[in-house]
């Protein structure tokens, strides 16, 4: 393209865009259009942790929904359900009562107490922790990796993850969430975000599981309220 031939484009862009602007008046955009929402408030939605629910599902994970009382017992079945039978690696905040239940149904608890190594964490078949926040809106699990969650590796590395997420963590959006979550980040956790198994389709568009992640997700939500 010439310079006079950009010249010309250049014209007849800046032209279309005075167009399509001649009806603003007022050239502030945040009094012209002005936006009834405040950040980290939410947005409206008839049931949140059904919405949770569902949206998880959708990303092809199993999801469970139990009281408190129930929730060891869930835990082993949900290891069970996703294959693991010898071992689960546990971070060292994790509940006590999951822990011991782990160990009565027969299976390795690893408590990464010292850390496990890369190696044992790769043998391991399964990872079981708790949650942060849980987001309807996108079907997302947050961890900020404190005690109960476990550093970023144990999440990561096993095959399977059992998460157990609590009704009262869930919120709407991602914005809430960022609420929730923002005294770790002041602190310097990490933040995981999880939206189902781990996979991605972007070698010829075919789709590869646990690239970055678990391969297998289940979900525990504890009725809570």
């Amino acid at each position: 393209m010439s310079t006079a031939q950009e010249a010309a484009a250049r014209t007849e862009i800046l032209a279309r865009i005075r167009r399509a602007t001649a009806d603003i008046t007022d050239k502030n955009p945040e009094t012209d259009v002005p936006i009834d929402w405040e950040y980290g408030t939410g947005i409206e939605m008839d049931d949140v942790v059904g919405t949770f629910v569902q949206k998880v599902i959708d990303y092809s994970a199993t999801v469970v929904r139990v009281k408190a009382v129930d929730v060891p017992q869930a835990v082993i079945d949900g290891l069970r359900a996703t294959g693991a039978r010898m071992s689960a690696a546990v971070p060292p905040g994790l509940d006590s009562d999951w822990i011991y239940a782990i160990r009565a149904a027969g299976l390795d608890a690893r408590v990464d107490d010292p850390q496990l190594s890369k190696e044992t964490l790769n043998e391991t078949e399964a990872v079981v922790t708790a949650s942060a926040a849980g987001v309807a809106d996108t079907g997302t699990i947050v961890l900020t990796h404190i005690a109960d969650q476990g550093r970023r590796a144990l999440t990561l590395v096993p095959d399977r993850h059992v998460c157990v997420v609590r009704a009262s963590q869930v919120v709407s959006d991602v914005p809430e969430a960022m609420q929730i979550v923002k005294p770790a980040v002041l602190e310097g956790h990490p933040l995981t975000w999880i939206s189902g198994g781990s996979a991605t389709s972007d070698i010829e568009l075919s789709r590869v599981d646990g690239v970055h992640g678990p391969r297998t997700l289940y979900v525990i939500v504890v009725d809570d309220a």
